[in-house]
């Protein structure tokens, strides 16, 4: 990262929240200085404690308003680098926030939801899909299959399997919602990702990458189905305490 970036990674222009309405003015007070700072994609932010001290909330605030904006593909947070800026962010910019119960309804009437938007995601995948979007989502599920063959899971490369489908829309909105989604399945099946990936779904990863790739758009949605039918069959099995 250049100088200048790290001149405008300092906290400059932050100044304390005096409400208990934090949460939502910490993100604001964020963009305000990301836009106040010309901060630009991959510079870094303030450190937590830094957004402490300046703002005057508690450290919790700060990281669950951080959480937020990772939930959102905004940030990036890298553990012994620090938080860094993953796409642009203006003043006024809404931010949505999910508050969904960890309880077994909740969550089969949350995968409804994502039902809609990840099918219409692989559709729109197949039909907008550049070159590169391609090479990335095969590269992806090549590293998936690589990790699963020799931990028997593979969580995180499986999130960002489907994190490049949605990219691959080119419509951001599909990435930020449904990572929401993703964090509040993953709170309730309450393991590692890495347990999450069952070998059932494993060879339809594939099939999905393979009609993307091929521009079948409603074969892509038909497997999509195909994969959240096993993550609907899992609810219904711990609800069922089996």
């Amino acid at each position: 990262m250049s100088k200048d970036s790290e001149a405008k990674s300092d906290g400059a222009g932050l100044v304390p929240i005096r409400t208990k309405q934090s949460d939502v003015l910490v993100l604001d007070a964020l963009a305000l200085f990301v836009s106040q700072t010309q901060m630009q994609v991959g510079d870094r932010l303030p450190a937590e404690r830094e957004l402490v001290d300046r703002l005057q909330v508690s450290r919790n605030t700060v990281r669950e308003a951080l959480k937020r904006w990772e939930a959102l593909g905004i940030i990036q947070r890298r553990k012994g680098s620090g938080t860094f800026l993953k796409s642009t962010i203006q003043p006024g910019d809404s931010f949505l926030s999910l508050s969904i119960k960890n309880d077994s309804a909740s969550m089969l009437q949350t995968l409804e939801i994502r039902r809609a938007l990840e099918a219409e995601a692989g559709s729109f995948a197949a039909r907008r899909a550049t070159s590169e979007d391609l090479t990335y989502i095969e590269k992806c599920i090549d590293e998936v299959e690589r990790v699963h063959s020799i931990y028997g899971g593979a969580g995180d490369e499986d999130w960002e399997f489907h994190s490049a489908i949605y990219r691959a829309t080119h419509n951001p909105m599909f990435e930020h919602i449904i990572s929401g989604m993703y964090n509040a399945f993953h709170a309730f099946f309450e393991a590692p990702p890495e347990q999450d990936f069952a070998d059932a779904s494993l060879s339809l990863h594939r099939d999905l990458f393979n009609a993307i790739k091929n521009r079948d758009s409603e074969l892509a949605r038909l497997l999509t189905h195909e994969i959240l039918d096993i993550t609907e069959r899992d609810i219904r099995r711990i609800a069922n305490g089996e």
